[in-house]
Order: structure tokens, then C-alpha cells, then sequence
């Protein structure tokens, strides 16, 4: 008999709802070695509400019942990020297994805090995870493989941009993720995080280096009355936006690659357009998150008669994760990553490994964002990532 996971999810927002989905569906897609059971979801206000339309037993409003209680083996965690460090540090002192939704913090110093809590409760078989969930696409992991086989020779540039659109709008309410106290920074953290990760995980090769340019192109927005998804209805009330909008920069590699980067929640027309383009010796890889069972792939050792960049439907049953799901040629969608996110997750805690992306990778991205931010503060000088 499968052994049960029972699981406590501390927030229920966004997030909160493709964890939900996540849980609920992997173990019914998935022979997992372990059975998640959603046991408990935690929020200040609506808990009870939100448990009983996402599926879960039970409701609290205080976060350390999930910490003190015996009967739960795993917090996952997705609130804002100026409620990580506390929570992750104390669930993992107490035995539990943690999933942190990304950025892993708001702070260096946080992220350096949950680190060594994770390291130390490794020791003790309790295991932990950043969730940066779109390594888990298909063609994103399928890239990936592309490029440990050599199907791109040395990699020597990369262009990642995520762009979106919902904050277009001047008059649009600010919520929580426009407040530099409550989310670390803007569209740096929330997005921009995606693409560092993203690009380090399909090359191997960590960022050394970056040079940016951070800029708030609305500094003042409505009050929100009531949240909506990622916005809300706005109040007649006024408060200042404090982090950034847009951030442009550039960085190198590990490996010797030079990369471009962009994140911005204002390109007019972009709803989540996450792209990034790898290009090497020997080929070359490009992806757009909008047209997600797609990769494009340019082989240079083809035939000059032949040379072009191809499309790869990624939805055959030998490529990463599809064969649990439809028949071929049968699309996935934004939700499925998630689940693979719990699928890796609680494999890695049945047998005994460390779950990737580990607190020390999240701590890695931590840093790079404070380079960028002290980039920009510095007129965009050059700044080196700690190590």
C-alpha cells in the first residue's frame, strides 16, 4: 500500500489555486511512490471558503497550526514573499518537507537564512524545494535535454524576455505585488526571476555577472478595494508604487555566453509571453511560453540546402512528462507544469534525494537579482554574483 504525504498549503490566492489543481491531479495522472493527501490550507481571511472549492480537508487562519501538527508531513507555501523565510525556516525545524514558491525570498539575507534551515534539516531525510515551476514544461525540460546531448554545440548567447501586459493601464489598482515590503521587487522578482532560471537551467551554466537598468514607469496608483487575480477593482484612496516596472539587462555565463534579459509587466499586448532563445555552435533552440507545446530548433549541421528553423510538437510520448497524460498531438497547458513540479517533488522526498530547484539554487537567483538592482543604482555598472 502507498504510504501517504499529507500536505498543509499556507496562502490561496493565484498560486494557491494551481497548487490546489496540482495536488489534486498528479496523483490521479502519476503512479507517485507516495499519496498526497491535501490535508490542510491556511489563510488569513476566506481559508474555509477557498478549502472547500480547491479540495481540501480542512481550514485555518494561523499558519503555525500547519507547523505544530503532527499529522502534516509538508508545507507548501505560497504567500507573498515577505512571509517565506518565516514560515519555510520554522516548517523545516519542525521535520516538514517545504515547497517555496519563487522568488525563494525578499531579501539576500532571507534567502541565505532559509538556505542553511534547508541544509541542516537535509541531514535529517527533511527535504526542500523553490518553485520555479516552468522548468517543468515540456518543451522547456526537453530543451534542456537538447542541449546535454550536444544537439547545440558551445553555447555562446541567450535572449530571455518575459512580458506582459496587466499593468498597461496607469489607473490599474496596486496591489501587493507593486509593494517593495510585501514582494522583494517587481517585475525583476516576479518575472524576471523566471527567465534567469529558465536559462541556467537549459544551459547548465550559472550567471557570473549582470549590468541592468530597473525603472518604475507609474509611480502612483489607486488603492485596491477588492483583489482580483493578479489585479482587482480599484478604491478612490492613493499609494505609491515601490518597486520596478521594467527591467532591462545583460549578463554572462559561467560557460562564457552573454545573455539579454527583459521583464516588464507593461508591453502592451504580451499576456505571458515568456521566451527565451539559445543559440550555439552547432544550433540553435527558441520557445515562447503563449505557444507552449511548441519548440523551435535550428540544426547548423544540416544540409545548407535544408538549413531553418524546424517545429517540434512537443506532445509525443517519449518526450518529458506527456506520456501520463493524452494521446499524441493532444495539447497541455499552463496547470500541467504543476503538477510535474508535485510529481518531482514527492518522488525526490520517497526516495531520498534532493528535489531541483534546491533553497541553494533559489539563494543563486537571489542573488543575481540584488546584482541587478545594485546595477542599476550604480548607473549600470557592472556587477559580480557571489558565489
Amino acid at each position: 500500500m502507498t504510504s501517504s504525504l499529507r500536505v498543509a498549503m499556507i496562502g490561496h490566492g493565484f498560486m494557491g489555486a494551481a497548487h490546489s489543481q496540482a495536488w489534486s491531479v498528479a496523483r490521479r495522472f502519476f503512479d507517485l511512490p507516495l499519496h498526497p493527501e491535501m490535508r490542510l490550507l491556511v489563510g488569513r481571511t476566506g481559508a474555509a471558503e477557498s478549502a472547500a472549492k480547491l479540495g481540501w480537508a480542512e481550514s485555518s487562519a494561523d499558519w503555525r497550526e500547519a507547523i505544530a501538527r503532527d499529522d502534516i508531513d509538508v508545507v507548501d507555501i505560497v504567500t507573498p514573499g515577505d512571509t517565506h523565510a518565516e514560515i519555510a525556516i520554522a516548517a523545516l525545524r519542525a521535520g516538514k518537507h517545504v515547497m517555496c514558491e519563487k522568488p525563494l525570498a525578499n531579501t539576500v539575507a532571507e534567502a541565505e537564512e532559509m538556505t542553511a534551515a534547508a541544509e541542516e534539516a537535509s541531514a535529517h531525510g527533511v527535504r526542500s524545494m523553490v518553485g520555479f515551476t516552468y522548468r517543468r514544461v515540456p518543451a522547456a525540460t526537453f530543451a534542456r535535454n537538447l542541449v546535454a546531448d550536444g544537439r547545440l554545440g558551445e553555447i555562446r548567447q541567450v535572449r530571455a524576455e518575459y512580458l506582459q501586459d496587466w499593468l498597461s493601464d496607469a489607473e490599474a489598482p496596486l496591489t501587493w505585488r507593486l509593494q517593495k515590503d510585501r514582494a522583494g521587487s517587481g517585475s525583476l522578482g516576479d518575472i524576471g526571476a523566471h527567465a534567469i532560471d529558465m536559462v541556467e537551467f537549459i544551459t547548465g551554466s550559472p550567471l557570473t555577472s549582470v549590468s541592468g537598468l530597473l525603472e518604475t514607469l507609474v509611480s502612483e496608483r489607486p488603492l485596491m478595494s477588492e483583489g482580483v487575480g493578479l489585479s482587482g477593482t480599484a478604491s478612490n484612496e492613493r499609494g505609491a508604487v515601490t518597486v520596478d516596472d521594467v527591467a532591462l539587462f545583460t549578463g554572462r555565463f559561467g560557460n562564457g555566453a552573454l545573455g539579454q534579459f527583459e521583464a516588464t509587466r507593461f508591453r502592451t499586448g504580451r499576456k505571458n509571453a515568456f521566451r527565451f532563445e539559445i543559440s550555439g555552435s552547432r544550433g540553435a533552440l527558441s520557445f515562447d511560453m503563449e505557444r507552449p507545446n511548441e519548440l523551435q530548433f535550428y540544426d547548423a549541421t544540416a544540409p545548407e540546402l535544408e538549413l531553418g528553423f524546424r517545429r517540434i510538437i512537443v506532445t509525443e510520448a517519449g518526450h518529458p512528462y506527456v506520456g501520463n497524460w493524452w494521446p499524441t498531438g493532444h495539447m497541455l497547458g499552463y496547470e500541467h507544469a504543476f503538477s510535474h513540479q508535485v510529481v518531482d517533488f514527492v518522488t525526490a522526498i520517497a526516495e531520498g534525494t534532493q528535489p531541483q530547484p534546491s533553497f541553494a539554487e533559489g539563494l543563486h537567483i537571489q542573488r543575481a537579482l540584488a546584482a541587478v538592482e545594485a546595477s542599476s543604482d550604480a548607473g549600470s555598472a557592472w556587477q559580480t554574483i557571489p558565489s
